[in-house]
């Protein structure tokens, strides 16, 4: 009777097992799309699909879905009446190819957390806002990318440096601002180009040099010259911008002869096609329309380069004038052109420091309407070309945002000058930062402007935006957005609340969130732009604790060398890389090494030099690199703050990030891309580690409550 009762038990645990044995889809896209469901608010059209943890999306033939073996490649739910957003584990989907998601009412921003090696994304006709996440720059293998008909917003951003695959980008029908990015002219292989019916500005030429067969810029807000080689595009649409030199379209075939060319459309009617998102044909009348296309074309061609031979003429004779000027005894010094002209390269922003790097000019200069700006002692400098997002402010109006400049206003002290809260009549609060004239004396003030204008294009969800500028009466101010809760320093080494202190997770996301900023700026900006000062004073967190990296570029500006010795500046010491200090140069690879010092400084809560301690650990890296691959050793350096309560396995490959960070040869340190793939490895296998194993982690995994799901929502 045992025996049979031995039996009954073991069958009834193969039984409860063999869902699990014989389930065909891996753990971690169930949970994906799971979790896709709850946040779609579990739609009920959706035929075999169940919440999070349950299910076989593979083994059962879930509606759109399709594998390859235990893996998930595609997702085709276009059109299906979706409502809900997209949730926080896609980046789970490895395997994923394909991603059809279009005509939904899918809304909110679109995640940062996307299946990285996706080649066909299609997101259109939904109701997303915000922006394109910088993931879908790490997105190698994609080749069709359609986000249109949405309400997405802002500057389009520096996404596509890495994507060499692209061949067809939509999108078209939003409501994006600004210049077109520089990154768009990487895209080597891009042949369609849809970006008509948004809010662009400045000039195309960016895309002078891609080879398209088919671009639609129509209704921007487009100026200046459309390059000869787009001209040439079979299938061209620029009607409802500004351009000088518009190609040609032939007219109306019902238009009467004696109709006013004036009165023509801005772009071909009738049976010529461009649809608002990409077909698989598209198609030209031919016969009379082609020819008429080509000559219209030719026209263009013609009027554009008349129209540039006279700029040219305008300005041979204007140097000659000056020239002239300068021999009858006038005291006119030559000037750097700004703008669609180079600027003279051979300045040296800083005669202490060789960078190899530059670090003003990192992106396109600027089409937007000039600035006449004055000298220290009034005299009128030159106008200098600034970008149309960046607002110029008067002093007076500072003055009264910040209660000029009272005690009560500033925020803090730095090398440059010191940062005041500015509130303005519109309930607007921003940040002003006063740069010391001392600093700032033997700089033209178009220099200033030149370095405004890079800045102003950086655009990254880590990185603090400049929204404005002032150059009045010999004053140098910038304006950025304010981020409200204080600086990483502050943070870790002057915060005695108990609620302020930060969990292992929150440290781990700034940790990820700097490094994709130095990403951006090192890996898609061209030429790369190198921070130079990054330390925790520079890292301002928001409510979120998210990180933001500022003083982006304010490297350019020499600090006065009486104010060398300053604490804030000395402090500096405890970042820099070892080339600097014996030779003094200055790399991405540099920014590597004190990206490394801020991670021990999350690690341990200790400041990168501290002369109140032993000599043997004033020098965080010296004191704590050694100890870094012993276990025993690492336990002991984490900060007592957290109690701990963190992974001890993450603990670990944290560790081992910083030991390549800190190299003392910058050419074994990694590129800012590497150690953002390391890490967000480092956050997917924590998170899949706590589902898995659960509360058999014990005391090693002790994260705290009021973290909630943190791990999984990076």
């Amino acid at each position: 009777m045992a025996a049979l009762a031995a039996a009954a038990a073991w069958t009834g645990l193969l039984l409860a097992l063999a869902p699990v044995v014989g389930a065909d889809t891996d753990a971690a896209g169930v949970a994906a799309l799971g979790n896709l469901y709850t946040s779609w608010n579990s739609p009920a059209q959706l035929a075999g699909w169940s919440a999070a943890g349950g299910g076989d999306p593979c083994g059962a033939a879930w509606m759109g879905i399709t594998c390859s073996g235990s893996a998930i490649t595609a997702i085709n739910l276009s059109g299906v009446g979706l409502n809900g957003t997209l949730g926080y584990q896609l980046s789970s989907l490895v395997a994923l190819k394909t991603m059809d998601l279009s005509s939904n009412n899918l809304h909110d921003v679109i995640p940062y957390q996307l299946p990285p090696n996706l080649i066909h994304l299609n997101l259109a006709r939904n109701n997303f806002s915000g922006n394109i996440p910088y993931s879908i720059s790490n997105m190698l293998s994609l080749g069709y990318l359609n986000v249109s008909h949405n309400s997405l917003f802002q500057e389009i951003g520096e996404v596509f440096g890495n994507l060499n695959s692209l061949s067809e980008l939509d999108l078209s029908f939003n409501n994006m601002s600004g210049n077109l990015p520089i990154s768009l002219a990487s895209l080597s292989n891009l042949s369609s180009l849809y970006i008509q019916n948004n809010q662009l500005s400045g000039t195309v030429s960016v895309l002078g040099n891609l080879s398209l067969t088919t671009l639609n810029i129509a209704n921007n807000n487009f100026s200046g010259l459309i390059p000869g080689a787009l001209s040439s595009i079979p299938n061209l649409i620029a009607g409802g911008n500004s351009f000088i030199n518009m190609p040609g379209y032939p007219p109306p075939i019902a238009m009467p002869p004696s109709q006013s060319p004036l009165d023509q459309p801005d772009y071909p009617q009738g049976p010529t096609s461009f649809p608002d998102r990409p077909d698989p044909e598209i198609t030209i009348d031919e016969g009379d329309k082609k020819q008429g296309r080509q000559t219209g074309v030719l026209v263009g061609l013609v009027v554009g380069s008349v129209a540039a031979a006279s700029c040219v003429l305008f300005a041979l004779v204007f140097c000659l004038h000056s020239a002239h000027k300068r021999k009858d005894g006038g005291t006119s010094e030559p000037k750097d052109f700004v703008g669609a002209l180079a600027v003279n390269t051979d300045r040296d922003f800083n005669n202490n420091i060789q960078q190899n790097t530059p670090v003003a000019s990192v992106l396109p200069r600027s089409t937007g309407t000039p600035e006449r700006v004055y000298g220290i002692n009034g005299s009128p400098a030159k106008k200098i070309k600034v970008p149309g997002a960046a607002t110029s402010y008067t002093v007076a109006s500072l003055q009264v945002a910040t209660n000029s400049f009272c005690q009560d206003s500033l925020l803090g002290e730095g090398s440059l000058g010191r940062v005041y809260k500015a509130n303005f009549p519109n309930g607007q609060v921003l940040a002003v930062k006063k740069i010391d004239s001392a600093s700032l004396s033997l700089y033209e003030e178009d220099h200033f402007l030149e370095v405004v204008s890079s800045i102003t294009r950086l655009r990254h969800p880590n990185i603090v935006s400049l929204t404005g500028y002032c150059v009045e009466h010999g004053q140098r101010l910038l304006v950025y957005e304010r981020i409200t809760n204080g600086t990483l320093h502050d943070m870790l080494h002057f915060s005695d609340e108990e609620s302020k202190t930060l969990t292992w997770n929150a440290r781990v996301r700034i940790v990820l969130g700097i490094a994709r900023a130095l990403e951006y700026l090192h890996e898609v900006c061209l030429p790369p732009f190198v921070h130079r000062n990054l330390k925790s004073s520079n890292i301002l967190l928001d409510e979120e604790y998210s990180p933001h990296l500022s003083d982006c570029g304010l490297a350019a500006f020499s600090p006065n060398p009486e104010r060398e010795v300053s604490t804030e500046v000395v402090g500096s010491f405890g970042y820099s890389a070892p080339e600097f200090a014996m030779s003094g140069t200055y790399s991405v690879q540099s920014d590597v090494y004190s990206f490394g010092v801020v991670m021990l400084e999350l690690l341990t809560g200790r400041k990168p030099l501290d002369r109140s301690r032993e000599r043997p650990e004033q020098s965080l890296v010296g004191w704590a690199t050694p100890q870094l691959h012993d276990i025993d050793a690492l336990a002991k350096m984490v900060d007592p703050s957290m109690d701990g309560m963190y992974p001890a396995k993450s603990l670990s490959r944290f560790a081992d990030i910083i030991a390549l960070c800190v190299q003392p040869e910058p050419e074994f340190r990694p590129p800012m891309s590497e150690v953002v793939q390391q890490l967000v490895r480092l956050l997917q296998r924590a998170s899949m580690l706590r589902r898995q194993s659960g509360d058999d982690l014990g005391s090693s995994y002790r994260v705290m409550e009021r973290e909630g799901s943190a791990w999984d929502t990076l």
